[in-house]
């Protein structure tokens, strides 16, 4: 009998060391850090800025899958969508948050614990999300793309195409970070290449036809389309109403030029999101985003389109028929 209870007892006992095995071998394996990726876009067309990114986390040392995980959301340029977003990422515990403007702000107002590596096209100080370029403060730093200093050059690449053309449009959004610097920035290049510029804003699609109705009627020759992210969700659109109307476009993203515009011109921001990744690798082997002074992309991108349409090379001096170029 008692042979028998012993037994009984054993048995018990290893059942349960049975029973918790899995648990404790699960609790003992490592747990990857998690990068959050937040965009306020879709993720289609990013694919360059993702491989960037993913090549400089395996440079620092972080192959996705072994050493980290990442978790990709995307706003689909829908600016509600983006609070929920990066709550999603605040509660998976992500050890670092990489994202665009619009998505930083979300993130900033999500946590103040996490780090944020912000990509920006615009100065970072201006648009409150540091207060210094050298000494950050905070959980927050990043990579600074930027283009308004370009504007001259990409206005002489279009009196380059359309030498007689008598002014050239450009084509900007009202709310659009920093509006009116935006546009006083592109009256004084127009000055500086001694060229009129007629200056057309559009707030969202159905200001589209009416904004190109007054560049054909004020016979502008061509078009500088703004930097902005709502212009870059609907740069297809753009591109496509820019040949309709033999206006030679130029962007300032590559992703403009890829998406049928006729040529691009400024900062690689495909060049800031592998930066993005140095700081997010640098981040997750312990350093402080306070102490992490914002970078500068400064690699710049021509981009031109493999085939010119055919009415927008009657207006031009000049036509490309290379595959797409840098």
């Amino acid at each position: 009998m008692a042979s028998h209870i012993g037994r009984r007892k054993f048995l018990a006992t290893l059942g349960g060391a049975v029973a918790a095995w899995p648990l404790a071998v699960h609790a003992q394996q490592p747990t990857i850090p998690v990068v959050g990726f937040l965009r306020s876009t879709s993720a289609a067309g990013s694919e360059q800025l993702i491989a960037a990114f993913r090549q400089e986390l395996k440079e620092a040392g972080f192959v996705e899958g072994q050493d980290v995980a990442i978790d990709f959301r995307w706003g689909d340029d829908q600016p509600d969508r983006l609070p929920g977003l990066a709550a999603d990422l605040v509660r998976r515990q992500a050890a670092v948050i990489v994202a665009n403007v619009s998505a930083t702000r979300a993130a900033m107002a999500a946590t103040t614990a996490i780090p944020i590596v912000f990509v920006s096209g615009g100065d970072p100080v201006r648009r409150g999300l540091v207060g210094s370029l050298n000494r950050p403060g905070g959980n927050v730093t990043g990579v600074v793309f930027t283009s308004s200093d370009l504007t001259a050059k990409q206005l002489g690449v279009l009196h380059e195409l359309v030498p007689k053309s008598a002014s050239i449009a450009a084509l900007l959004e009202p709310a659009a970070p920093e509006p009116e610097l935006q546009m006083r920035e592109t009256e004084e290049a127009g000055r500086t290449i001694g060229r009129q510029v007629l200056i057309v804003k559009a707030a969202d699609e159905r200001d589209f036809a009416a904004a190109f109705g007054t560049i054909v009627q004020a016979g502008a020759g061509a078009l500088l389309v703004g930097p902005s992210a709502f212009f870059v969700s609907r740069r297809r659109q753009l591109a496509t109403m820019a040949a309709r109307h033999a206006l030679p476009p130029i962007g300032a993203l590559r992703s403009f030029a890829e998406a049928g515009g006729l040529m691009s011109y400024g900062a690689s921001q495909t060049d800031a999101y592998r930066r993005a990744g140095h700081y997010a690798g640098r981040i997750l082997k312990g350093a402080k985003p306070a102490d992490m002074p914002v970078e500068l992309a400064t690699k710049i991108d021509l981009v031109i389109t493999s085939q010119l349409p055919r009415r927008l090379a009657s207006t031009c001096r000049i036509g490309f028929s290379r595959s797409p170029t840098r």
